[in-house]
Formats: structure tokens, sequence, C-alpha cells
């Protein structure tokens, strides 16, 4: 399978033979099993302090004296230690011995890795992520577009070849988070748009434009290529770039 290389102005500039991983078996079901396993690494344990509600004088009174054998304060009546008590033990607090972490078999993560890079070269599954563009996929440029310093000629390039219409769409989605999230360093949320894929050294000038990561061939992992669990992201792509991707 070959794709069109296009220049910065937007012209074609030749073709290139796809690497064989692009022609992988879609399959969403281990492209979320591995966005998902990804993500859990970053869930930070916390739990409560061991003998939060407990550090107390209070013992039962015992049988005889007509009332419930509940911990009670030493020289008073108030009941403490117990969950019903005010101030007691929380019943069943969150401890940091849980296991947060999914795990995922080394031969699957492989596999759904090759999926979601299958998917970005499938039109239809680009577009049912919401992406917006007027050009063939997959999107390959030449590795001049990599060496450009200036966010303004790389909106130019993106306007050329017919993409830069999904991070107006990325830039528009932006909105303040329900709940207290907002209250929590995620005041924001904001559709992903485009990934640009460089060979050797991240494309920086890009970075700051709405939804639109940056990274290398070797930072490439499923949760960039399946923000959300959902495949199919619509990717750019220089020729350099897809060489290193075919020689792995």
């Amino acid at each position: 399978m070959k794709a069109q290389v296009f220049s910065i102005d937007g012209s074609v500039a030749g073709d290139i033979e796809l690497p064989v991983v692009f022609s992988e078996e879609f399959r969403p079901d281990l492209i979320k099993k591995a966005v998902i396993s990804l993500q859990s690494t970053r869930r930070q344990p916390h739990g409560t302090y061991p003998y939060a509600g407990i550090l107390s004088s209070a013992q039962s009174w015992g049988s005889g004296r007509g009332v419930a054998q509940v911990p009670r304060i030493k020289g008073g009546s108030r009941v403490a230690k117990i969950p019903q008590a005010k101030g007691g033990r929380e019943a069943h607090p969150p401890v940091v011995q849980k296991v947060l972490i999914k795990q995922i078999n080394k031969k699957e993560k492989q596999k759904a890795f090759r999926s979601a890079l299958a998917a970005t070269v499938s039109e239809e599954i680009v577009k049912s992520r919401g992406h917006t563009f007027s050009c063939q996929v997959p999107l390959v440029m030449e590795d001049r577009f990599g060496d450009l310093q200036k966010t303004s000629e790389i909106i130019s390039a993106l306007s050329a070849v017919g993409v830069f219409q999904d991070v107006e769409r990325s830039k528009a989605s932006k909105k303040v988070r329900a709940g207290r999230g907002k209250m929590r360093g995620r005041r924001y949320k904001q559709r992903k748009s485009i990934l640009i894929v460089t060979a050797d050294a991240p494309l920086r000038a890009a970075g700051n434009l709405a939804g639109v990561d940056v990274v290398t061939v070797d930072q490439l992992n499923c949760e960039l290529l399946a923000p959300g669990t959902h495949a199919g992201r619509l990717t750019v792509w220089t020729e350099g770039a897809l060489l290193k991707l075919g020689g792995q």
C-alpha cells in the first residue's frame, strides 16, 4: 500500500510505501484494554491514616448498666472509636495496598499498538472519531515539515493540506468542566486534534496548537493513537518517521 507525500505548500512531492504494520487487523477491544492499562499507571494511591478515629481511651462499660456495650470515653459517657460514633473510625476506608494497575499481556499490548496504528489509515474510522479534514489518510509530509521553527509556518502547511480545520474544531470545543474537577487543576475540557509524528525530534513549534500532540516514532503509544480508548486519531507523519517505523 502506497501513500502520497505532500510538501509544505500542499503540492504532491512523490509517494512512499507504507510499512506492513498498517495492514494489521482492527481490534478495538485490545486497544481499549491497552489504553486503560497505560492510564492506570498514573493513578496515585491514597488511603487514610491507619489509626484515624481510634486513638482514644474509650472502653466499653460492659453489661449490667442497661446501656449499649459500645466504647465510651473514660470520665464521660460519649461513644467513640466505632463507625457510628461522632469522630469515630471510618467503616471501610481506602487503603494504599489496593492494586490500581491493570495488567495486560505483552503480546496483547503489541498487537493493540499495531492495531491502533492501522486504524489511523482508515478514513472511515478516523471520521467516526469526529475529525474534520479534506485530505487522504494517512497524511504524509516531506521531512522539511519537521524542520519548521514557527507556529505560523506550521499553520500554513496544515491549511495547505486540508487538516487545520480540525485544530479549529478542537479550539472551539474548549469548555469548563462540570463538577469538582474544575477546582482541582483540571478546569477545562478540550477535544483532541492532530497527532504529529516525526523521526528524531518532536515538532515543538506545533506544541501550542489546540488539541495537537507532537511526538517522535519512539514515543508513540496506544493512548496517543487512541485517546479515550477510541482509535482512529488523525495523524500527520513525516516521510522519515514512516521509514523509521518500517525499520523497527
